[in-house]
């Protein structure tokens, strides 16, 4: 039944004009334009870091280190990233980001670069050191840029992005890495990731002129500031050990691959996308499920239920050794990566409700620091286990991280009520 006579209908007051239309999608991009540039940066992090990863079974075999010598070297970057990670979120949460960021990312393309000058053991140390210290101020940068440019009900999902280009870096690394070090060898890889640094910088010289990132950050409530004797700093730093299976992943994954499931180190970088688009995947839908449901962490038995539930997803890691199956093995890696992007996120989600996110440069900090203490423990048991092929005992360590990190995190969250 249409209109009544007499009756005037704006029919154009219904209709969306183009014009207004490309001007809402113009403004959005802006908004996230930061945020996407976060992203990118936490990429190519990600394809710095993993390219030893990648061609590890090669850069063993050419330099005659042992996997023992390999988790040192592993180890080296997650203690010095580690230390860094706190000082890196504290210098961008003053500083700003513009100015941090384009120092540490002109830090660790040099040490990248480094990679392909390295001898042997200790050149190698040496580089990862390097590069450690200057990928630390990552996520510190990256989610600072991001609650401090997005509106607040943005920003676990702000979160899931910028996080997530750490994923899509190591899903990108095996694409790109395999055929550049099969054609050129695996020197000329870290040559190569020395030039996307460059071309970020560049990026970042266009974008960081903005006056929400060059502007001085906003001062803090002094009784939001984290304090190492407050059990909230330590549940939110215990609670991203359960990320520690990403590193067991990126690091130990092709070397499994390759030592039990005897595939080529071809092979290997046509399949080894995979698993880091699980964690690609993990991280968005873990941060869009954050905002959604636990209100961006305001809601702790909202998040208490979703760790929990993490937790059990982590544990089929465990029973890779028993598997056979290459499309199986890789399904499993896929799964722990995604349960990795939530716990993250969850982590996150929990340090900045309790904290002012004027503070979230060293939030991110302190739980990326954490993180790579994890790491640091981690690495050279498992190499020393893959050594001794006790394969079931190095797995089982990995699927037990995220358990441990809800216990700790759980109990210090009553500690607190109590």
């Amino acid at each position: 039944m249409g209109p009544q006579a007499g009756t005037f209908v704006n029919f154009s007051s219904a209709i969306v004009r183009p014009e207004v239309t490309r001007k809402r999608s113009t403004t959005a991009l802006l908004v996230w334009l930061p945020a996407l540039s976060m992203m990118l940066v936490t990429t190519l992090s990600y394809i710095d870091r993993n390219t030893l990863a990648l061609l590890s079974p090669t850069i063993l075999r050419d330099t005659h280190l042992s996997n023992t010598q390999y988790g040192f070297i592993i180890s080296a970057f997650s203690i010095a990233y580690m230390f860094a990670n706190p000082l890196w979120g504290w210098i961008v949460d003053r500083l700003g980001v513009r100015v941090s960021m384009a120092a540490a990312v002109s830090l660790w393309t040099l040490a990248s670069v480094s990679h392909a000058l390295a001898a042997g053991f200790r050149g190698l140390i040496l580089a990862r050191t390097a590069l450690g210290l200057g990928e630390a101020a990552t996520y510190p940068g990256a989610f600072r840029t991001a609650t401090q440019t997005l509106p607040p009900q943005a920003h676990m999902r702000g979160c899931g992005l910028v996080y997530s280009g750490g994923a899509l870096g190591a899903t990108l690394t095996p694409i790109i890495m395999t055929p550049a070090a099969a054609a050129w060898g695996w020197r000329a890889a870290f040559w190569f990731t020395g030039s996307l640094g460059v071309l970020w910088l560049a990026l970042w010289s266009l974008i960081s002129r903005r006056r929400d990132l060059a502007r001085p950050p906003i001062t803090a409530d002094p009784g939001t500031r984290p304090r190492w004797n407050d059990t909230r700093l330590w549940a939110t730093v215990c609670a991203t050990l359960g990320a520690v299976p990403i590193a067991f992943v990126l690091y130990q994954a092709p070397i499994y691959l390759s030592a039990v499931l005897h595939k080529s180190q071809l092979e290997i970088g046509r399949v080894l996308w995979i698993p880091p688009l699980g964690w690609d995947i993990g991280n968005l839908f873990w941060g869009w499920v954050t905002d959604r449901y636990a209100r961006g962490g305001a809601s702790i038995a909202a998040l208490r239920r979703q760790y929990f539930v993490l937790m059990l997803l982590s544990l089929p890691l465990a029973a890779t050794p028993q598997v056979r199956s290459y499309p199986i093995t890789v399904a499993i890696l896929s799964l722990a990566m995604f349960v990795t992007g939530g716990v993250t996120v969850s982590a996150i989600a929990y340090g900045t409700h309790v904290y002012s996110t004027s503070r979230s440069g060293f939030v991110a900090g302190a739980t990326s620091g954490a993180w790579s203490v994890g790491v640091a423990l981690l690495m050279p048991v498992v190499g020393k286990l893959f050594d001794l092929r006790w394969y079931n005992g190095a797995f089982a360590l990995a699927a037990l991280c995220p358990v441990v990190g809800y216990l700790v995190w759980r109990s210090c969250i009553i500690e607190r009520q109590s």
